[in-house]
């Protein structure tokens, strides 16, 4: 059986900003003086045994994260694509907030975020789309060490995707987890099917 142990992001200047990060990776996306104290906090009170590698998001704020976590563990570390954040479109690094105003029907009132239907306006990347390249790396992962346990250091809605597809949860009845929240699914090589062990787990509270 694989372990996964997925890992949001520290918080970065644009997610207290309430911006829509998506894939942009500037400045703004970086890790605040908030987020490396959660990666910090991470790091000194969650170190499951036997872990073997670390996968992790090209942009920078999963990076900072992961260096960050990964300080004590030294993994070795593959760097995937497929765990990027979800991209918004022409809505990454806008305001979720003026976004609502102007798209009230694309969005959930009582969660303030997204509705699937968003994409076609924003000319953004369909939930179906993040839940495909999450199910094809879950699958490669599995193939590569199917009694492996590993770490991923990645974004909301992508934690978000590899709960929906082990559930089979619609829309965003799952809500994104906290940043530096850790998410536990387990999979078997041999039938491929999939376990959510626990979700949104934050150091704070849980460990």
């Amino acid at each position: 059986m694989t372990e996964f142990y997925l890992i949001r992001h520290g918080q970065t200047t644009a997610n207290a900003l309430g911006l829509k990060q998506g894939t942009i990776n500037d400045e703004r996306t970086y890790l605040s003086v908030r987020g490396k104290q959660q990666a910090l906090a991470l790091a000194r009170h969650f170190h499951p045994a036997n872990l073997t590698a670390l996968y992790v998001s090209p942009l920078h704020r999963t990076r900072q994260t992961a260096e960050i976590v990964n300080a004590a563990l030294r993994l070795p570390v593959t760097v995937d694509e497929r765990l990027l954040e979800i991209s918004y479109g022409d809505w990454d690094g806008q305001s979720n907030a003026k976004l609502m105003q102007a798209y009230p029907d694309l969005f959930y009132p009582l969660i303030n975020d997204v509705r699937p239907n968003y994409a076609a306006t924003a000319h953004g990347e369909r939930f179906t789309d993040v839940e495909e390249r999450v199910r094809n790396f879950t699958a490669t992962v599995v193939k590569r060490q199917p009694h492996d346990r590993v770490l991923v250091v990645t974004h909301g809605f992508t934690v978000r995707s590899f709960a929906a597809n082990t559930t089979g949860a619609q829309g965003l009845a799952l809500l994104e987890p906290a940043n530096c929240s850790i998410t536990k699914i387990v999979v078997e090589p041999q039938t491929g099917a999939q376990h959510l062990i626990y979700y949104n787990r934050v150091i704070d509270s849980q460990f």
